[in-house]
């Protein structure tokens, strides 16, 4: 009995000790993987964390920078592009290409190729034109205009001849011509239903250009209020210069019902999908673009036709709707958020837009320059058959009575220069600080502006396109 009673207490004692060596195994396995599990989650939670600075840090150097660092690698590729792609350009499409590579740039960027590398070479031009008329007192000669700017030809040097700026190598961005001439020449012969249809770029000559309608129309052939004529198209919803809203059907059939054969479209922009169909002959004209805002300042605002604002600072901030105005114009396109934006996506869409605009402004028919109208009489009659020129050297002004300029320039004898005198200078009106920034919010502006006016001088200097 003592000897079973031994063994049962061994057995006890056994099962005991192997009881209590598995509660700790379990303890302690418990304890390892509690270990484990937290230093996992501790682990996951730093990476998250690590993640949100890395993000944090990306998002806060494109706020501070504007563009992340593969953005501004594509930058630096585009501008790399064109800086190549600044070799002779022969034709129009090779123009093109190279507008719409300098659109995928910065704002800042384009302004400053513009102004440092002038691409397009109207501004050198200008700048010596200005010169020579100042020291003439008087505008120039064809023959002497084509001494500083020859039509580009294969022969053409570089410099353009002696004083000349003009890119050699026959870099012509009028040719292939884009025009349809068959409906300028129907224009010009008085076939019904053709007609003028202008433009209007506001502050850029429009009310000249209405004035000298008025000089080689007949008067019947002329709208009532200032060379519009849907003001008395749809007296429900009246209004003048908004002819996109109407149908081309709509509009060709009230010009022939009312006879008129000019029509000026100032607030709409252009559909150059459809307008191009309709039975006309198409016309604008171009302003450099801060001068034309600084214009439009001056007349509505500081003249006090329906502006009060009188600081040029708070009126800009207010009118987001002049951002690159004559891209949206003629591409027809929403165009303020990408204006000035530096992401990608803004880059291509800057390019869209000044490819679709410029392709509209080359099938224009003419294409003039407010600043160098006085330049401009031969290739008017040329293109519309106007005899009478003499109003594209006169300073005509809409509304003039409202607010009279005693400047001296009713008639304009120095060509540019004149215009020049008569107009305030941006550079020294405006803030240095709004300066830049209208610069760059007009960037596109600024490229559709000097593409148009190489065309202006090809047309005018070259006779293989002038009409």
């Amino acid at each position: 009995m003592a000897a079973i009673s031994q063994k049962s207490h061994n057995t006890v004692r056994r099962r005991s000790s192997t009881s209590t060596m598995c509660s700790k195994i379990i303890k302690c396995f418990t304890i390892q993987r509690m270990l484990l599990i937290l230093l996992f989650f501790l682990g996951f939670v730093y990476i998250q964390f690590a993640l949100q600075i890395i993000k944090s840090s990306a998002n806060n150097n494109e706020d501070n920078n504007g563009v992340g660092m593969g953005e501004v690698q594509q930058q630096q590729q585009q501008q790399r592009r064109v800086r190549a792609n600044s070799k002779p350009k022969s034709t129009y499409f090779e123009w093109k290409k190279y507008a719409v590579e300098l659109a995928g740039m910065s704002p800042e960027d384009i302004v400053n190729t513009l102004k440092n590398d002038d691409p397009f070479g109207v501004r050198t031009f200008e700048a010596r034109l200005l010169e020579t008329e100042s020291e003439k007192e008087r505008f120039l000669s064809l023959i002497e205009l084509q001494d500083l700017f020859p039509c580009p030809t294969s022969t053409t040097t570089s410099n353009g001849g002696v004083a000349g700026v003009a890119a050699g190598d026959g870099e012509r961005i009028t040719l292939p011509d884009q025009r349809d001439r068959n409906k300028a020449e129907a224009f010009r012969n008085g076939t019904v239903p053709y007609f003028l249809f202008f433009q209007h770029l506001r502050k850029a000559g429009g009310t000249n250009f209405c004035s000298l309608a008025e000089k080689n129309l007949l008067k019947k052939e002329l709208p009532k209020y200032y060379c519009m004529p849907d003001y008395h198209w749809d007296m429900q919803h009246r209004g003048a210069g908004y002819l996109t809203r109407y149908s081309n059907q709509d509009i060709t059939q009230n010009m022939k019902m009312n006879g008129h054969k000019i029509a000026g479209n100032e607030w709409d922009p252009f559909d150059g999908e459809r307008m191009f169909d309709l039975p006309a002959t198409f016309a604008t004209s171009f302003r450099r673009p801060l001068d034309r805002a600084l214009s439009q300042f001056r007349f509505e605002c500081i003249e006090e036709r329906g502006c009060k604002i009188k600081n040029v600072t708070k009126w800009w901030d207010k009118r987001k709707d002049l951002t690159n105005v004559y891209t949206w114009t003629f591409a027809n396109d929403g165009v303020r958020k990408i204006s000035t934006g530096k992401s990608s996506r803004d880059s291509y869409g800057r390019q869209e837009l000044i490819g679709k605009a410029l392709d509209v402004v080359a099938k224009f028919n003419l294409v003039m320059v407010m600043e160098w109208l006085a330049y401009a009489p031969s290739h008017v009659t040329d293109v519309l058959g106007f005899k009478n020129t003499e109003t594209l050297t006169e300073r005509v002004r809409p509304h003039i009575n409202q607010a009279k300029r005693k400047d001296g320039q009713e008639h304009n004898n120095m060509g540019a220069a004149g215009i020049a005198k008569a107009s305030w200078t941006p550079e020294k009106y405006l803030p240095p600080e709004l300066y830049n920034r209208m610069s760059h919010d007009l960037a596109l502006d600024e490229i559709l502006t000097d593409a148009a006016r190489r065309m202006f001088l090809e047309r005018i200097v070259c006779n293989d396109v002038k009409n």
